[in-house]
């Protein structure tokens, strides 16, 4: 047993059961380093909104996300606590103060070293959001980003040391499954040529773009259905309601297509998820939001070689280069339907480009790139001995 030397890591940000993005992904990443040898469970600090949560006892401390104090309290916890390192996933909207900039104070508190996970990289970001971004990363020992189109960004704009950058893809979980035919036919769409979307449900998502093209796609190809998994986001469900899934529905009776668009309205298992990837003869994200540097949907969809249709944001010019998936216009259903109808007209070229897909793919499974992480973690405290961050 080699525990007396393992290092202890501590993650904060949101955390399961909440439901959010930055929680599944602080998960998926803390279940693999059971496997890493040097580490011992890595624990979580939770920032909670207005809600109370039943976590699991790998939550050793929470905070209030609008209590200062408690952010303050939760440093000098650290400071006199056992841990070698904190790793902090930042996402705007999930810290307290004005962009989050509960944060600052935080951090300028801590006397432990420190890596920031970046996992919205704006292009054009407001004052304060630029300083709460540099502030964080100019006291780290390291900063992720999870694009590489987002790395010189963080120099450029943000004013950020590139030796301190590291780009690691975003993790996607291996889960054992059976194989398209055997999921369609379990799902009872054996006949059926999927395209599908998962995620939390909002607005910019560009869905009713998705399902105006399905008009088109359904003259040629009457037996494809478009199947939309997830339920509504957590905040826009709290702020309008059910207003965005009801005006999509009333959309596809408008256009005939009760037949051939589905709503899976529920919270996805990981099993689920993978379940309606692996099934997809397409996948699809029609987003709104051009600047969108990272998507943990379309990582999920490359993960698992789909051939995707998607919107140009930066994350799919990214990750659909070199023959991995087709790009339409920005809002505009004819130009996503001429994608669609290409490759469902075209079975070669979708076997060419689930190829080109699944080979980057294979490297964006969790268990690689949870190595990665763990090689920039010992690399961090390593030098955080000899670091130059300023002890306040």
């Amino acid at each position: 047993m080699n525990t007396i030397s393992s290092r202890n890591i501590v993650f904060l940000g949101t955390s399961l059961p909440r439901e959010c993005g930055i929680a599944t992904f602080t998960q998926d990443l803390l279940e693999q380093f059971i496997q890493i040898p040097g580490f011992n469970m890595p624990r979580i600090i939770a920032v909670n909104n207005k809600e109370t949560y039943n976590y699991e006892e790998q939550v050793m401390m929470q905070i209030d996300q609008n209590n200062l104090s408690d952010y303050l309290e939760a440093a000098d916890n650290l400071n006199l606590s056992n841990v070698d390192l904190l790793v902090i996933q930042h996402e705007f909207g999930i810290y307290g103060g004005e962009s989050g900039e509960y944060l600052i104070p935080f951090v300028e508190r801590l006397n432990i070293p420190y890596v920031v996970v970046f996992h919205t990289v704006l292009t054009t970001p407001s004052p304060k959001q630029r300083h709460i971004m540099n502030r964080i990363a100019e006291l780290s020992l390291k900063v992720v980003t999870m694009a590489q189109s987002t790395v010189m960004d963080l120099n450029s704009i943000y004013g950020i040391d590139l030796n301190k950058v590291v780009f690691i893809h975003h993790g996607v979980p291996y889960v054992e499954t059976k194989s398209r035919t055997e999921l369609k036919e379990q799902y009872g769409f054996a006949d059926r040529k999927i395209l599908s979307t998962f995620g939390f449900l909002s607005p910019g998502k560009g869905i009713e773009y998705g399902i105006e093209a399905m008009r088109g796609v359904v003259d040629h190809h009457p037996e494809s259905l478009y199947i939309i998994w997830g339920k509504t986001h957590p905040v826009v469900k709290h702020e309008t309601g059910e207003v965005y899934r009801q005006k999509l529905t009333e959309l596809i009776g408008e256009l005939d297509l009760v037949d051939n668009v589905l709503f899976v309205d529920k919270l996805l298992t990981q099993e689920e998820v993978i379940q309606s990837l692996i099934m997809s003869d397409i996948y699809m994200t029609p987003y709104l939001g051009k600047d969108q540097a990272v998507s943990g949907t379309l990582a999920y969809g490359v993960g698992y070689g789909r051939v995707i249709v998607s919107t140009p944001y930066r994350y799919a010019e990214e990750m659909l280069a070199g023959g991995r998936g087709l790009l339409a216009e920005f809002r505009d259903s004819s130009s996503l339907e001429a994608c669609i109808l290409k490759l469902l007209g075209n079975p070669s070229l979708v076997k060419e480009m689930e190829a080109h897909t699944l080979a980057l793919g294979q490297t964006m499974m969790w268990g690689e790139i949870a190595k990665r992480y763990a090689a920039v973690f010992q690399e961090s405290m390593g030098t955080s001995n000899c670091s130059k961050r300023s002890v306040i």
